[in-house]
């Protein structure tokens, strides 16, 4: 669920397809997207184990350690598209303005925060054309929970 206006517009990332753009200025730290439809989570084997592995593995966000949501059906935060750099980040099924973004600006998001460890989905970072592949959970609680902490204190 989106608490700030927003549209999906075509991305200005090179072969990102649409694109999520903030409507409105968004102050660094201020909750874009909150998780509101949260129906079940699979372990990674579960995910891996299912029939369309490929459809399931595309469509999968890490939720917690090793347990994953599934979302098929493409919600609008599915067009938040990757940047090493993000504007925004992604903490716990969360994300919060890692900057301050103004109007027009396209929201971006780690993608190794969503991905299970060392898993890389084909997705390649446009600027620096590395490989985005999953971090550990431990490393991904640690890094998301001390960048939300540097950016709330600086408020």
């Amino acid at each position: 669920m989106f608490a700030v206006p927003y549209e999906v517009a075509p991305s200005k990332i090179d072969g990102a397809g649409q694109g999520v753009f903030l409507s409105s200025d968004v102050r660094a730290g201020q909750v874009i997207v909150a998780p509101d439809q949260i129906p079940s989570t699979l372990s990674w084997p579960e995910i891996v184990a299912l029939g369309e592995e490929r459809r399931a593995l595309e469509s999968s966000v890490r939720w917690f350690e090793d347990h994953f949501t599934i979302t098929p059906d493409w919600p609008d935060e599915c067009f938040i598209n990757h940047a090493f750099s993000p504007s925004g980040l992604w903490h716990l099924g969360f994300v919060f303005a890692a900057r301050d973004i103004k109007a027009g600006e396209e929201l971006t998001i780690d993608y190794r925060y969503l991905l299970h460890e060392n898993f890389q989905d084909g997705f390649i970072d446009s600027v620096s054309g590395r490989a985005v592949a999953g971090i550990p959970w431990a490393e991904n609680l640690r890094s998301s929970t001390e960048a939300l902490l540097a950016i709330l204190q600086k408020r």
